[in-house]
């Protein structure tokens, strides 16, 4: 049951809205003084303030409410303050409006008009603190899992990525194979970096291969090595790269680029731990821990006949989803601003410009556009036009500054988690105000 303050030297105010509140199952305390209520806000669980601002026979100024006001707000920085006086200064009324007050009602107050405003606020203030718990518990975890595993300094503030953090560092203490996935750009070997730097086999090497940068005739003598006069221009043995993880991890990117023949040769390793040097006949012995990854569908291809199954099913004993960059929003500011060089900062406009690019080329164009944006921009501040995006899909205009639009009304909806309060808050509008746009749009009240 939600608790609100009152501070009024009057205790027959107390009581009426003691009266009041009790109907509608909202419990209320009384203070008499600015100096009761601020001791009694100390004790907490404290949802609501309604507060008088005069406290002393004649005094109409309004100047002792003013300071208990800043007095709570020193406390309470977010705690919703409701102000109640027979003497109405519209001057304090708006600086103390502008100062955060939630409220401003005249004595005698209208019952319904004040009831409206305190389930208004006490359901934004249901909302917040449910925003301010899952935040805590985000910071919580994060910090574990900062504390726990090495994350190998990767930048990240998203949900999405918290998850598939969380799940890399965990499969990473295993001896499987880990198949990454995800489209190109979005931090695959990053990802590889952290399966190892948290693995058994932390100490060894970490050794990449893009199978998609090399033709097909040289990814066998990259994988396992040559002997001399393997091929034309091979004048000396050469050791693969099997041999320059033995002990650690080897990653191969773009695993569906790799031929049929390689694709045989990989798969006895995984099974064996065995292979012989293209050219030679000599088995050799390692102990690698393979990481892959691929943005190609492999599922298809084995149906289209151009990758094994038998080494998809080694290659994929667990799988990390990355998903792009468009699907983990609030990677893209704190990825942008580990990108900027010193002395370089974003303006408004470019941030919003930021999060409004679906980034197709994920988060090596993010890196791109931030850093050539820093090499053009002559000032410390990066503008928007300086990141040279495409304009943005105009959004439809509003009828007015108090009649957003269905697509505002929508988005303050699902931003809010269906939390009418702050849906209406973010708005401008009465919880009331939003109903009606509601019923008259036909958009369904969850």
């Amino acid at each position: 049951m939600p608790t609100i303050l009152i501070i009024d030297d009057n205790p027959a105010v107390a009581t009426a809205l003691e009266v009041l509140f009790s109907l509608h199952d909202i419990d209320t305390v009384a203070a008499q003084s600015p100096d009761e209520g601020l001791a009694r806000l100390r004790r907490g669980d404290i949802d609501l303030v309604i507060q008088d601002m005069n406290f002393h026979a004649d005094t109409t100024s309004g100047e002792e409410g003013m300071a208990l006001f800043q007095a709570i707000r020193g406390q309470e920085p977010d705690l919703p303050v409701i102000l109640l006086t027979a003497w109405t200064h519209l001057e304090a009324a708006v600086d103390l409006v502008k100062a955060g007050a939630a409220d401003y009602l005249g004595k005698p107050w209208d019952d319904r008009k004040l009831q409206a405003s305190v389930n208004n606020l006490l359901e934004l203030s249901e909302a917040r603190k449910e925003l301010a718990r899952h935040r805590s518990g985000e910071r919580r975890r994060r910090d574990a899992l900062s504390r726990d595993n090495d994350l190998r300094g990767v930048v990240y503030a998203d949900p999405a990525s918290e998850r598939l953090l969380a799940l890399a560092c965990q499969v990473a203490r295993s001896e499987l194979p880990v198949l990454i996935t995800g489209p190109n750009g979005a931090g695959k070997e990053k990802v590889a970096e952290i399966v190892h730097a948290n693995s058994m086999v932390k100490d060894g090497p970490f050794v990449a291969l893009n199978c998609g940068a090399l033709p097909g005739e040289l990814i066998e003598a990259e994988l396992f090595g040559a002997e001399a006069g393997a091929y034309t221009g091979a004048g000396k043995a050469r050791e693969g790269k099997f041999e320059a993880a033995d002990g650690g991890t080897l990653f191969l990117d773009e695993i569906g680029n790799l031929p049929a023949a390689g694709q045989v040769k990989l798969l006895r390793v995984l099974e064996t731990g065995r292979f012989a040097r293209l050219g030679g006949n000599r088995e050799r012995q390692v102990r690698v821990r393979v990481v892959s990854a691929t943005n190609a569908d492999l599922a298809a291809m084995i149906r289209d006949g151009g990758f094994r199954e038998d080494l998809y099913y080694r290659l994929n004993a667990i799988e990390l989803k990355l998903p792009p960059l468009a699907e983990r929003p609030d990677d893209i500011l704190p990825l942008a601003l580990h990108f900027l060089p010193a002395g370089k900062r974003l303006g408004a406009d470019a941030e919003r410009a930021l999060l409004r690019h679906p980034w197709p080329g994920n988060v090596r164009e993010l890196r791109n556009v931030v850093q050539r944006a820093a090499l053009l921009s002559m000032g410390e501040l990066i503008q928007a036009d300086a990141l040279g995006l495409p304009a943005a899909e105009a959004r439809p205009a509003s009828p007015g500054a108090d009649e957003p639009d269905r697509a505002a009304i929508e988005g303050a909806l699902a931003r809010s988690g269906g939390v009418l309060a702050q849906a209406a808050a973010e708005l401008g509008l009465s919880r009331q105000a939003l109903y009606r746009r509601l019923d008259r749009l036909g958009i369904r009240r969850e």
